[in-house]
């Protein structure tokens, strides 16, 4: 490691600068940091020093990733600021729903909002929100780990 860089600011950077959540090795090759024990314990400290901190800010592990977020209420207070994910309203409310209720089946969709699912499940697809897999004559639709990140979920 270099002298003089404070590598919890450069993580912290990192994180900042990111726009979706980010793996350890994602971040030590964007650092530098090749101590992948050090970069986990500056990792726990900063998800710590803003849980514990006076700031609307916090530091998100989702699955093994990390990410910068808004603390509540202050993230529901402001949301309308974020531009949206650019997805239709119809793709959105199945979104939603398969958000609910992961795992659910592409066929049981179609009862609820029609054939116009399948539109919408190609663009939650193509945004890479969804994953299928063949289930005899339908699909097993899930959530992806883009979707967790993006929604922060």
């Amino acid at each position: 490691m270099e002298e003089n860089v404070d590598y919890k600011k450069l993580v912290e950077a990192a994180l900042f600068m990111s726009p979706r959540a980010l793996s350890v090795a994602e971040i030590s090759t964007a650092t530098g940091m090749a101590s992948v024990g050090t970069l986990q314990e500056i990792l726990n400290n900063l998800v710590v020093q803003y849980k514990n901190g006076d700031t609307a800010l916090e530091i998100l592990k989702i699955s093994d990733k990390y990410m910068f977020s808004l603390k509540e209420p202050y993230a529901s207070k402001v949301s309308r600021l974020a531009t949206g994910p650019d997805l239709s309203r119809g793709a959105l409310r199945i979104l939603a729903y398969i958000n609910k209720n992961d795992g659910v089946l592409q066929s049981q969709i179609v009862k609820l909002f029609g054939a116009s699912t399948y539109d919408y499940m190609k663009e939650l697809e193509e945004k890479e929100f969804v994953e299928t897999k063949k289930i005899g004559r339908s699909k097993k639709i899930e959530t992806t780990t883009k979707f967790r990140e993006y929604f922060s979920v």
